[in-house]
């Protein structure tokens, strides 16, 4: 871990090379266009550059690059452990530029640098390494057949991946994508979002230092509506995969279908259960968690735990143990390594946590903590980490994805009360279940409908675990060999001998 100082990242930060154009078969370029956007920092509003605003035009290069690449296998037919070797030295370059990325990450998004640096790039590189090193240990299938038959069944690439990841973990959710698309011989059109595009477009270059091939990685920084629209409507791209707002996950699988059917696959919103039982082994633990749950990232987590249901008996001695538990984040600098909340993403962002604040208010729940923006001299997008109390499961708070530090304290009597609460959203991404009782867990974690269960934790799982969400929290799964057959077609081979 390095041993920086916030002095130290200031100054990094005024000299910092920040790179802001387009990245299309192996060169930065602008946009076709010559337009640009602001890109502004949350931590105190200064503009960090103007970055090329890719469209249709841009759209259109890079994907018949990424197919001309595609269709020549200098990456596609490479045997997987060649692959493998590349995406071993993409991941280590990673790690020999982690100061730079995960600057590049607070400048850009407002993380604080701490997590930047310790859980966002090692994760980044992981993704990398991992996928790179399972590529040549999957093995097709031979069927059962007769003597004079041989049925082959074999996984191929499934071709160009347009690539559209979100603005809460830019370099992690692009590596989540990038390590099974590419070590399966894919050509990727990345579109990263508006509001944090630097880590990849700073992202692409290293992997050209990799040895991935020029238009076997392009990315095109600019808006959904433009060019994330573009490459979702493309006749050309094969698949598409998505993690952001369920709202903008339907209108993908709408233009799929107005397109060329395109394989879809989506990680969306979510609306997440902690589930805190009277039995819990340790409630200071669950207490700790719960805050965590909601304070890291700024509560900008798709897996937040944003709604905490606790059962009444203990309630009174547990949500106080919560409350206390809060005072620990507290909104900072993110260039101070001691920081553990920082701003949240842009003033649009913070205006919208600030009124689901306010909707706490007024459908009658009871704030507890935090509730204000905070930090306003400083120029940047500070909110408070928030609790409310005596919240129905009906309230707006409760019932819609806010993406900010506000926490939804929910009262329930029995095991099944509890399930029902938990399960009455639209979402089903993650829960999770605080219980002595291992029969309890294991029932109430088979009831939940969700794609990620955490018992007596919460945020568990490592790269082995598959990671997406039921119902309108999406379908396919990022992570672990289950990835895989996103960016992957089967085939079936049947030879008379």
């Amino acid at each position: 871990m390095t041993t920086l100082t916030r002095a130290d990242w200031e100054q990094r930060a005024k000299t910092v090379q920040i790179e802001t154009r387009a990245f299309i078969h192996g060169e930065y370029t602008g946009a076709v266009s010559g337009e640009t956007f602001d890109c502004i920092s949350p931590v105190d509003g200064r503009l960090l550059g103007q970055v090329a605003s890719c469209d249709l035009a841009d759209a259109e290069l890079a994907v018949r690059d990424a197919r001309a690449v595609f269709e020549s296998g200098v990456w596609s037919r490479l045997a997987p452990v060649k692959r493998k070797a590349v995406m071993i030295r993409f991941a280590d370059l990673i790690d020999a530029h982690a100061e730079e990325l995960a600057l590049l990450e607070t400048l850009d998004m407002g993380k604080p640098i701490s997590d930047s640096l310790s859980v966002d790039v090692p994760a980044a590189s992981s993704a990398i390494r991992w996928s790179g090193e399972a590529i040549d240990k999957i093995y097709d299938e031979v069927a059962a057949t007769p003597h004079n038959e041989l049925g082959l069944v074999t996984r191929e690439p499934v071709g160009v991946v347009a690539a559209i990841v979100p603005w809460n973990f830019p370099l992690l959710m692009t590596c989540w994508k990038l390590g099974p698309a590419l070590s399966t011989g894919n050509s990727v059109v990345l579109k990263p979002s508006e509001k944090s595009p630097l880590t990849a477009i700073r992202l692409a270059q290293l992997a050209i230092e990799a040895g991935i091939p020029a238009g076997v990685l392009n990315v095109l920084p600019g808006f959904g509506h433009t060019v994330g629209k573009a490459l979702a409507l493309h006749m050309d791209v094969d698949t598409l995969v998505f993690t952001g707002s369920t709202r903008i996950a339907k209108q993908l699988m709408i233009y799929a279908g107005e397109s060329n059917m395109k394989r879809v696959w989506l990680e969306a919103g979510g609306k997440s259960p902690n589930i805190v039982f009277a039995d819990a082994p340790d409630l200071q633990a669950a207490a700790e968690a719960a805050a965590g749950a909601i304070a890291f990232n700024q509560g900008e987590v798709c897996t937040a735990g944003s709604r905490l249901l606790v059962e009444r008996s203990i309630k009174d001695q547990f949500v106080p143990m919560v409350v206390e538990a809060i005072k620990a984040w507290k909104p900072g600098n993110p260039l101070d390594p001691a920081t553990n909340v920082g701003a949240l993403v842009d003033t649009t962002q913070m205006n919208n946590v600030l009124s689901y604040i306010q909707a706490g208010h007024d459908d009658g729940a009871k704030l507890v903590a935090g509730g204000k923006r905070v930090l306003e001299e400083t120029g940047g997008t500070y909110v408070e980490p928030t609790i409310f109390d005596g919240v129905d499961n009906a309230m707006r708070i409760a019932k819609e994805e806010i993406f900010g530090p506000v926490l939804s304290v929910i009262a329930f009597d029995s095991e099944e009360e509890a399930v029902a609460i938990a399960n009455d959203t639209i979402y089903g991404l993650a829960a999770a279940v605080w219980t002595n009782n291992l029969s309890r867990a294991h029932l109430v974690g088979k009831a939940l409908r969700a794609g990620s269960v955490w018992i007596n934790q919460y945020d568990g799982g490592d790269m082995t675990a598959p990671f997406g969400g039921f119902k309108q929290s999406g379908n396919g799964r990022d992570k672990s060999l289950h990835a895989f057959d996103k960016y992957t077609e089967l085939k079936a081979t049947w030879i008379k001998l």
